[in-house]
This record gives C-alpha cells, sequence and structure tokens, in this order.
C-alpha cells in the first residue's frame, strides 16, 4: 500500500498531511556533519552510494518524515554532461568549461557519472519502510543552465539571461541538452526505485514573463511529457522558486501533478489560483523553523488552514537552513501531526 505523501501527490485529500523538508538530510543533522567529515568532501559523499543512501535515510531514523529526498546534487546533470565540477569551500559549485565562453558542442558527454546516483536511489529503497516514498529529483533547465553558462550560481542570472537574448539558438540548444539528459536521468532514478519526482527550478523567478515561457515552462513540459510517457503514474511535483503569479501558468501548463511554492506566495492566493483540485507542497519559510516559538506554530497552522480543501503536502518555502535546532523540526513535526482536516 503507498504511504500517506504518495497518496496525496496522486489527489488524495485526507484528513492528515504528509510531511518532509527540503535539504531534510543535512548539515543541522549532527550525524551528517560526523558522516561528511569522515567521508571528505560533498561530491566525494554523492558518488559514495552507501554514505549518500545513509545520509538519505539519517532524517527518516530521527523524525520519521512521509518521503526520503535522494542525496544528491542538481548539478550531476551538467557534470554527466561533459563539464568538470568542483564544490569549493565557501565559493559553492563551480562548472568548467563555462558555456558563455565555449559551445555546448565542445563537450564530452561522461553517461557514465549517473548510475551511482541509481545505486544511491537502490540502496535507500531497500532501506525504508514501503509507507515511506522514495522521491528523486533534477534541476529543471533553466536553472541547471544558468550553471553551464555563468560557470557558478548568482544572484540574477545576469549572464545567462543576456546570453539567451543575444544568441537563442545557442541557448536553446543547451536547454535542449539538458531536458534529453534529464529525462534520462529521471529515468533512471524511477527504475532504481523512486516513487515521485521533483523538479527544482530555483532560479525561476529571474526571468520576465515571455522568456518565464520559453526558458521554464516548454522545457518542465517537454520533461514531464517524456517522463510520463516512460513511467504514466509516477507523480511529478514542480517547484518554481520566486515565480510569484507566473506560478498559476505554469500549473496549467507544464502537466505536473504538483506544485511545490515557494515562502514569497501567499497560500491563501495559492489555493484560490491555482488549478482545482491540484496538490500543493509547501510553503512554511525556512526562518520561521529556525526561529521557532509560537509564531512557528501559528503560521504553520495558517498554512495547514490554507489549503485545508485540496491534497497538500507539507513542506518549507525553501531548504532548511544548516543552523535550524532539532528541537525547532520536532515542534513543527507535532504541529503538522496533530492537525486534521
Amino acid at each position: 500500500m503507498p504511504g500517506l505523501l504518495l497518496d496525496t501527490l496522486r489527489g488524495s485529500n485526507g484528513v492528515s498531511r504528509p510531511i518532509w523538508l527540503m535539504r531534510q538530510a543535512g548539515r543541522y543533522l549532527p550525524e551528517y556533519r560526523e558522516l561528511r567529515a569522515e567521508k571528505g568532501g560533498f561530491l566525494a559523499l554523492v558518488y559514495d552510494s552507501a554514505a549518500a543512501a545513509e545520509i538519505t535515510v539519517q532524517p527518516l531514523r530521527r523524525f520519521g518524515f512521509d518521503g526520503a529526498i535522494l542525496f544528491s546534487d542538481i548539478l550531476i546533470v551538467p557534470y554527466a554532461m561533459g563539464q568538470d565540477l568542483q564544490f569549493l569551500v565557501g565559493e559553492g559549485p563551480h562548472l568548467s568549461p563555462r558555456l558563455v565562453d565555449h559551445a555546448l558542442k565542445s563537450l564530452v558527454a561522461v553517461p557514465e557519472r549517473l548510475a551511482p546516483i541509481y545505486e544511491t536511489v537502490r540502496q535507500v529503497v531497500a532501506q525504508i519502510s514501503p509507507q515511506t516514498t522514495m522521491l528523486g529529483f533534477a534541476g529543471s533547465p533553466w536553472t541547471i543552465a544558468t550553471y553551464m553558462v555563468n560557470g557558478e550560481g548568482s544572484r540574477d542570472q545576469h549572464e545567462t539571461r543576456a546570453y539567451a537574448y543575444r544568441d537563442p539558438a545557442a541557448f536553446q540548444a543547451i536547454i535542449d541538452g539538458v531536458v534529453d539528459v534529464t529525462v534520462e536521468y529521471l529515468d533512471g532514478q524511477i527504475k532504481a526505485g523512486a516513487e515521485a519526482i521533483q523538479l527544482f527550478d530555483s532560479w525561476a523567478g529571474s526571468l520576465a514573463p515571455r522568456e518565464f515561457e520559453k526558458w521554464v515552462i516548454a522545457p518542465n513540459a517537454a520533461i514531464v511529457k517524456a517522463v510520463k510517457a516512460l513511467h504514466p503514474t509516477v507523480p511529478i511535483i514542480g517547484f518554481p522558486k520566486g515565480s510569484g503569479e507566473k506560478l498559476a501558468a505554469y500549473a496549467r501548463e507544464t502537466g505536473v501533478d504538483a506544485v511545490g511554492i515557494d515562502e514569497t506566495i501567499d497560500p491563501i492566493w495559492a489555493a484560490r489560483e491555482l488549478p482545482a483540485n491540484m496538490p500543493v507542497q509547501g510553503n512554511l519559510d525556512p526562518l520561521l523553523l529556525l526561529a521557532g516559538g509560537q509564531e512557528l506554530e501559528d503560521r504553520a497552522i495558517g498554512v495547514l488552514e490554507a489549503f485545508a480543501d485540496r491534497p497538500h503536502v507539507f513542506n518549507l518555502g525553501h531548504g532548511i537552513g544548516q543552523t535550524t535546532p532539532i528541537a525547532h523540526v520536532e515542534q513543527l513535526l507535532s504541529v503538522v501531526r496533530s492537525w486534521k482536516r
């Protein structure tokens, strides 16, 4: 029997709400910090399937979340496409060569870089309860392309947005390449045991409306269509962070089964404007979880009540912060698990 999370993503609106948290496996957990110190850098952890599986399972042991989110990184796709990937201490990820200076066709694909991620999924599935939903994920093409063009993250994606205006054909080729590899990557995760998928478009909010249609909605729709052709019953969650009022068009036009909303979206607006009965996920501000106290409880209940009339997966509006106290996560879980529709 599927668990509460998978049921909800398939459209069930029960009396209780499933909960998982973006970045629930990470640096706020002492057991994660201990394992990372033992194993070395971030990429080494991702490519050690046993370690990555252990990290994925750690928050389940401690909190009993309804979903296990694969421990990996969205930049595995450009790494498999042939860019070099490094995570530098204090600087974040770096990809080279930057595609603002080199053509996509100069890269030599290394598809075997995807295989250890599939092994991580298999190892996690072997360890978790059938009632816990195994969540795979990938970055969406616009967000991935911003790193591939610029070589690193940026505040407003200036370099990539300018490149897409200057040479839309070359940028379209990058987007199309990311779509193809992402479909292959998600297919592999699902074959390994992933029961639902999330598409992270972390930088969707930097685009003007016409470009949002072209670089966010269209490529995500292409991925959803291709994955659904292979795995029609696997729910796909789309998370276009920062999309604001464009979220409604994204929900209608991409074909995703559920939509994640960030903390800047009014949940009452979302409940009114998103397609009827579409499952939603979110959207507590991670800083409320950091702060704790009565305000955390009151705002969590506000989110739950806003989405009482549709399927809802409780989550944060973005990833959990690394200094978040474990006691505050326990406090949130108590609120969500005691609430009834």
